[in-house]
């Protein structure tokens, strides 16, 4: 299991807010990026894909080979915004992907069968 460094109420707190505001401020996105990146380690433990929410948090999760030293082989990189977006449901890695919002390279990077992470209660979804 991974080490938690946001409690689950707090990141909650934070994704909810996110969801609910159409300019979320840095720490309410930070908190809630770096809660999804958490629970995504916590879902799937493992280090064969290193996942990038620059600037706000990185991870390693699913099972497999690892690595030890420079790039891994398995890495998924994607901006706040659209992370968060699978992360709650509100967008598929298909559509993202295809949109150019995330970038993955090695065969272990589909993230797909993992998200979403939360839904959100209460939201329109929009």
């Amino acid at each position: 299991m991974a080490r938690r460094r946001i409690t689950p109420a707090d990141g909650r707190a934070a994704v909810e807010a996110w969801a609910v505001t159409a300019h979320p401020d840095r720490r309410t996105t930070a908190t809630a990026v770096r809660h999804l990146l958490e629970e995504l380690a916590d879902r799937a433990p493992g280090n064969s894909v290193e996942v990038r929410v620059p600037p706000f948090g990185v991870t390693q999760c699913v099972e497999g080979p690892s690595h030890t030293r420079g790039t891994p082989p398995n890495v998924v990189e994607v901006d706040p915004a659209t992370w968060l977006g699978l992360a709650v449901g509100r967008e598929s890695w298909d559509s993202a992907l295809a949109g150019g919002r995330i970038a993955a390279s090695g065969v272990r990077a589909d993230l797909s069968e993992h998200l979403p992470l939360m839904r959100l209660t209460g939201h329109s979804g929009a």
